[in-house]
């Protein structure tokens, strides 16, 4: 009797340590990022679907809001 429940304790104890799969995932990519979000809060001059006005202001967010050497100096 001890025998068997110390069996069932040890697979209960070596069952709750294994490791859950880890798969390559994360957001599905189902969409080119410039196709837009259908939502009526984008950016003046960009119409969903444009990539080279997606580029563009992609490029001029980076350069200007997003670099902090641009803001300290």
């Amino acid at each position: 009797m001890k025998t068997t429940l110390m069996l069932i304790a040890a697979a209960a104890l070596l069952a709750a340590c294994g490791e859950k799969p880890q798969t390559i995932g994360g957001a599905k990519q189902d969409a080119a990022p410039y196709s837009g979000t259908g939502k009526p809060f984008v950016d003046a001059g960009w119409k969903p679907g444009d990539k080279a006005s997606w580029e563009s202001h992609l490029k001029a967010r980076g350069q200007n809001s997003q670099n902090e050497y641009t803001k300290t100096n």
